[in-house]
């Protein structure tokens, strides 16, 4: 009983519906034919994963303590880091790490504490199991319980409450499910809630949210789909450079700051629909109106007049718009499932992704303004970037966070460090502004990629 009223919850959300006044996307029938599709047997199962029978409690980061995580990150001056960056070395003072990776130690071993109770106390699972479970659950119960208090992290610094405010529990215990979803063609996905992010991760805040990399494609699959998206061979190289970094073109993630990221270099939404994943859509829509009706309007997904997302409620048919359809991607994952069968069996949908990649990521037409010695001083990013290298290092900045910075300040230091007076000059000392301006990854060492040449000697 506990395990379906779980799942029960889990699938309950608020339906809503559009603004009053405000046009439909789909029709009456379109709507019927939609709940009948999700309606039919075994389309989606919702349980307690195998591999977690024995203990279906798990210790978990809180989407309240990770956002707290990115306060102190940016409190302490480390800005937007990388995602895979550990926020406690970015920035802060000594005292204040120290203290939280107490805190963090110390919530820890008290959500694993209850984790084990919990467990524990699940008679009813506990006596359907055979004896070699039963055993083998109580050898890793009596395991949990031999862990050794932490010490209690005793008062946050007052300086550091000052500065971000009390921080929540940093974890606790939760039970993550798993969901199966199945379409006509046999296609089946599946997904567990409640990621298991690093402890210090600063960007998780949807529990319910899931992710996948999606199926890796060879360098050949790459190369043809750049080839149909009419990408030259330099773009194509920095794009396959970048593209390994965030996965393939069926990559789905629900539970971070991107809201819904789909695809090989995360096409986002954020909380209004929005964005870079609504223009890949209107891309296909566009460009393959019959495939977007095969890939997405059949299922109950498409773009208002606005290029806003648009989708019907899986359960109650419900036309949502905006902030109400992404959450409802997030919440129910026959939806989420339909993204990535799109970027899995699509070409459409992957050329639309690759297209939308260059329109907006590209940042070779990016400008650049500088004031040196009192002079203001303007040109475009490719002015100074010229190798497939150091446009890399910019696209995945731009990708990532959106910007090429520092680049205007690194470019500002390098002219007064070496005397330059001219903008066409700095070029010289690409190599030094590209290592200046390193994030993810050093291309500089790609051989796949071409090179900066070598920094005049003085």
């Amino acid at each position: 009983m506990r395990l379906s009223l779980l799942c029960t919850i889990v699938l309950l959300t608020l339906a809503g519906s559009s603004h009053a006044g405000a046009q439909r996307v789909f029709t009456a029938d379109e709507h019927a034919r939609i709940l009948a599709f999700w309606a039919a047997p075994n389309r989606y199962e919702c349980v307690v994963p195998e591999r977690n029978g024995l203990e279906p409690w798990q210790v978990r980061l809180t989407p309240e303590g990770s956002a707290w995580l990115l306060r102190f990150q940016q409190t302490g001056g480390g800005g937007k880091a990388p995602p895979t960056a550990d926020p406690l070395a970015q920035a802060g003072a000594v005292t204040w790490k120290e203290w939280v990776q107490r805190r963090m130690a110390y919530d820890r071993w008290l959500a694993q504490r209850t984790a084990d109770r919990l467990n524990a106390a699940d008679l009813r699972a506990f006596l359907v199991l055979s004896g070699q479970a039963k055993a083998e659950l109580a050898s890793k119960t009596a395991n949990h319980a031999m862990m050794p208090e932490p010490a209690n992290p005793g008062m946050i610094p007052p300086d550091l409450l000052a500065a971000v405010g009390n921080p929540p529990a940093f974890a606790e215990a939760v039970i993550p499910l798993q969901h199966k979803v199945t379409f006509d063609e046999g296609d089946v996905y599946t997904y567990q809630d409640h990621t298991n992010v690093r402890p210090t991760y600063a960007y998780y805040r949807f529990p319910q949210g899931v992710a996948t990399g999606g199926s890796p494609l060879t360098d050949a699959e790459r190369t043809s789909l750049f080839d149909a998206a009419g990408l030259t061979d330099s773009e194509k190289r920095v794009m396959m450079a970048i593209s390994k970094l965030e996965g393939s073109f069926d990559a789905v993630n629900t539970y971070d700051t991107g809201y819904v990221s789909i695809g090989f270099i995360q096409f986002i939404t954020f909380d209004d629909g929005r964005h870079s994943l609504a223009q890949v859509l209107n891309h296909e829509k566009t460009d393959a109106p019959a495939d977007f009706e095969r890939d997405f309007r059949r299922f109950g997904i498409d773009l208002n007049a606005d290029h806003v997302l648009t989708v019907v409620d899986t359960s109650t048919g419900a036309e949502l718009t905006g902030t109400d359809a992404v959450h409802k991607v997030i919440d129910d994952k026959r939806l989420i499932a339909v993204f990535q069968k799109a970027g899995k069996t699509s070409t459409p949908f992957r050329i639309a992704q690759i297209r939308v990649a260059k329109e907006a990521y590209w940042p070779a037409d990016e400008p650049i303004s500088v004031t040196v010695n009192g002079r203001s001083l303007s040109c475009k990013l490719s002015d100074i970037i010229k190798s497939e290298a150091g446009m890399a290092a910019f696209f995945d900045r731009k990708v990532n966070r959106g910007n090429v910075l520092p680049l205007p300040d690194v470019v500002m230091q390098t002219m007064l460090r070496h005397n330059i007076t001219q903008l066409s000059d700095v070029s010289k000392y690409e190599k030094e502004i590209v290592a200046a301006c390193k994030y993810r990854v050093d291309f500089l060492s790609d051989s796949a990629l071409t090179q900066p040449d070598p920094i005049p000697q003085q």
